[in-house]
């Protein structure tokens, strides 16, 4: 069934027919961001990400892949089996991108590289241009490396992502002979397989939700029901040890581990299974308290970029790779979607905030694969990888920001995050409305939310359609601890109690004007590790609003980070800075230095001694920045996790 170009709507997840999905989407083109740090991101994103991205997919060959694939090159295949898979990503970020920031030049280059990828398609849809020229024979042969299905996965969400965003559907054509391959080879009664890493069974959803045909939703159902049973020689780091409904804690790579959450809770929200949905709670709550870094990281090992048995989180060995961070946003917004909590959406900010925003430099042009949590600067972004996974997979997620702030519901409009924005929507109850967003957040904890209904229409004499309420649900961040909520409506302070961590519900028949007040309160937060952290004994890492701070050399010269003793006792000073690092609000604390005792010289073990004769200190003062401004300036050390007093 072909999709219907009335009903097209440019929404990220599509679950406005999703049987299960307690919340529904609002399309990117619906939202407006305005001055902030959103709006900067998205500008810098759009202006000089995207199209730098394109000139190094052009430079590095992964273009020219396609047109000798295409038959109009001949030279040899350049780069790693799975680099198609960057410039689909690319082309998913700029297609987001259209949407907020249309632009002839960009629009120009994503036609020619969907025209180069329809004409790299062989005659029975399969497009990989690894296999395309000298390879045939091999394809789908090796599936625990080669990444086929994988970079299907990637070009089937780029094209539902171009279709949405432009009504064209030049690249869904392509994509559906292409899935239509995949069936005949991999459907039900056909070879019994699954891909080495997973991401297609999000794209299959997704295609099924913008086609309609079920047969895509039956195949994602079939990958993600395969895994576990061998089929990829029982490999942990597959993902293939237990069968998902099984598992008790995530385990391999880490980015294949949550893309298969991801996807699990998109067959989720059409299915409603009970055993799937258990699952997916189980290994979220086992992550989110054993195997997950502050910042909302994740994948503790080098070794098989994976996790990590409970409590392993060392800092500076740290991998938390980006695109890890990428698929633990991904996996909770669909969470969100699913059941409405507000542990889901807590997680989404935090981990974008402090997870996927350090993973591309102030100025959009460099790049981190893996994020310690402390450094001595001899690890720097990079403008591009060999394996270049995650930089596309960073802009894409800007250019989506704007479709995650808002959702909608039976009941009414939901606000998930907090940015200046505008948006204009329409309720399932038919009332249409805009919300016009004020603040300075993460900076600040003021935020006004103005609203402005359209009219209620009469429909009889003496008769209002049933419309005329509906509620606004305020995410009341978990951060907040038990820090007490300021909520006004026009003017007057709400008379019943708010609680961090919840959705706050005032449900009204709104009229235009009506003005809501929010006011989080501030302050610096101190966390403590789980004692069997072990590398986190005596340290603690330091918050503010959803944002995790540093130490960081470069504002701390000549100081020893790892000597640092912050005096939690008292409250650190707040400014915000408009020349540091684009515009940040740096804390400045007071602290201790700890002097090392002269009789370490030379010995590395002594006879333990009372602490109080152990050490001595300085008072010093020591300042801080949002962890994702790291590495922006010179080279120098940087911790999160620091000694206090």
């Amino acid at each position: 069934m072909k999709p219907d170009m009335n009903t097209t709507v440019a929404v990220i997840t599509d679950t406005r027919h999703s049987l299960f999905a307690l919340l529904k989407p609002v399309a990117i083109g619906d939202v407006t961001l305005a001055e902030g740090l959103w709006k900067s991101r998205q500008q810098i994103n759009q202006g000089i990400t995207i199209p730098g991205q394109y000139a190094l997919l052009e430079s590095t060959g992964r273009l020219d892949n396609f047109r000798r694939a295409a038959g109009k090159l001949d030279k040899p295949y350049q780069g790693f089996v799975y680099n198609d898979s960057d410039v689909y990503k690319w082309l998913e970020a700029a297609s987001w991108s259209l949407i907020s920031a249309p632009s002839a030049e960009l629009n120009e280059l994503v036609d020619n590289t969907i025209h180069l990828i329809g004409a790299a398609q062989r005659k029975d849809g399969y497009i990989n241009t690894y296999f395309s020229v000298d390879k045939a024979a091999e394809r789908w042969t090796n599936l625990q490396e080669k990444h086929e299905l994988y970079c299907a996965g990637h070009l089937i969400q780029a094209a539902v992502a171009h279709y949405r965003a432009t009504g064209d559907e030049k690249l869904l054509d392509v994509v559906i002979r292409l899935v239509d391959h995949i069936y005949s080879t991999f459907g039900p009664h056909q070879r019994e397989a699954t891909g080495g890493h997973p991401e297609i069974e999000m794209a299959l959803v997704e295609l099924y939700r913008t086609t309609h045909d079920s047969k895509y939703l039956d195949l994602a159902a079939l990958f993600i029901n395969r895994r576990g049973h061998s089929l990829l020689g029982g490999s942990e780091y597959l993902v293939d040890h237990v069968p998902l409904r099984s598992m008790s804690h995530l385990a391999g790579h880490a980015v294949r581990a949550l893309y298969l959450c991801a996807g699990a809770a998109d067959l989720a929200l059409e299915t409603g299974e009970a055993p799937i949905i258990e699952a997916l709670n189980r290994l979220w709550s086992n992550m989110v308290h054993q195997q997950m870094y502050v910042t909302g990281a994740a994948g503790s090992r080098y070794e098989g970029e994976a996790f990590g048995a409970p409590y392993e989180l060392p800092n500076a060995r740290a991998y938390a790779e980006t695109c890890a961070a990428i698929a633990n946003v991904m996996w909770n917004w669909r969470m969100l979607q699913l059941q409405g909590e507000a542990q889901f959406a807590d997680l989404f900010e935090w981990t974008l905030y402090n997870g996927v925003l350090p993973g591309i430099s102030l100025d959009g042009r460099q790049y981190f694969y893996v994020n310690p949590l402390a450094n001595d600067g001899s690890i720097r972004r990079q403008a591009w990888y060999p394996c270049a996974c995650c930089p596309p997979n960073v802009s894409r997620t800007i250019a989506m920001f704007p479709g995650y702030i808002y959702s909608v519901s039976e009941g009414g409009i939901w606000v998930h995050l907090y940015a200046s924005s505008v948006v204009n929507l329409e309720l399932p109850n038919g009332r249409r409305l805009t919300l016009h967003q004020e603040t300075s957040y993460p900076w600040d904890g003021h935020v006004t939310i103005e609203v402005q209904p359209e009219p209620v229409i009469q429909v009889a004499q003496d008769s209002l359609s049933d419309n005329k309420t509906f509620s606004i649900f305020l995410r009341l961040p978990g951060w907040l601890n038990d820090s007490q909520v300021v909520v006004k409506i026009n003017g007057e302070a709400i008379g019943y109690p708010t609680h961090p961590g919840t959705y706050l519900e005032i449900h009204s028949a709104w009229q235009g004007g009506d003005r809501i007040e929010i006011d989080f309160p501030m302050e610096a937060h101190y966390l403590e590790s789980h004692p069997l952290v072990l590398e986190n004994t005596g340290r603690v890492a330091i918050t503010r609003g959803p944002l995790v701070y540093c130490l960081e050399e470069a504002d701390n010269q000549g100081l020893p980070l790892s000597q640092v003793m912050i005096d939690r006792s008292i409250q650190p000073l707040v400014e915000f800075q408009h020349s540091l690092l684009g515009g940040v609000v740096q804390l400045t604390h007071k602290a201790h230095l700890q002097s090392m005792d002269p009789e370490w010289e030379g010995r590395l073990y002594r006879p333990s001694i009372p602490k109080a004769h152990a050490l001595s200190s300085t008072v010093t003062e020591v300042k801080s920045i949002p962890y994702f401004a790291w590495a922006n300036r010179e080279s120098g050390g940087m911790q999160v996790w620091t000694l206090f007093s």
